[in-house]
């Protein structure tokens, strides 16, 4: 029954998430790091073993205009800092979590910024018009 349960929940919070996701002044900035190589590591609340942990932050982009260069630059400054706040939660909660803070940082803002740089060029395209 517990499977059962973890699996429901699992299917609405995707659910909820990809609803939440399409607001298009919100970007989701999710940070992934492997927490266990193998099945004897740290479980997860549902009981089962856990080898990657992702923690996903939604990013407020409402109130700015993303035509403009300085909106565009806050759009980046949020959405780096949520990986920052992102991969530093993981590492405090699993601090041999791999790859490093610094690599999750990354790869976290760089998967982040597509979305934001797609936005972006569509408030410049709806500007010019």
């Amino acid at each position: 029954m517990k499977s059962i349960t973890a699996i429901s929940v699992g299917v609405l919070m995707l659910l909820c998430g990809d609803l939440m996701a399409q607001d298009s002044s919100e970007v989701r900035v999710e940070a992934t790091r492997v927490v266990s190589k193998d099945s004897s590591g740290p479980r997860g609340p549902t009981g089962f073993p856990m080898k990657d942990l992702s923690l996903t932050y939604g990013v407020s982009l409402a109130g700015l205009n993303l035509a403009t260069y300085s909106g565009a630059t806050e759009a980046e400054k949020r959405v780096n800092a949520a990986a920052i706040a992102a991969c530093k939660e993981i590492g405090r909660q699993y601090p041999d979590a791999t790859p490093s803070e610094d690599e999750c940082v990354k790869h976290a803002a760089k998967k982040a910024m597509v979305e934001v740089q797609q936005l972006v060029a569509d408030a410049e395209k709806t500007a010019k018009k």
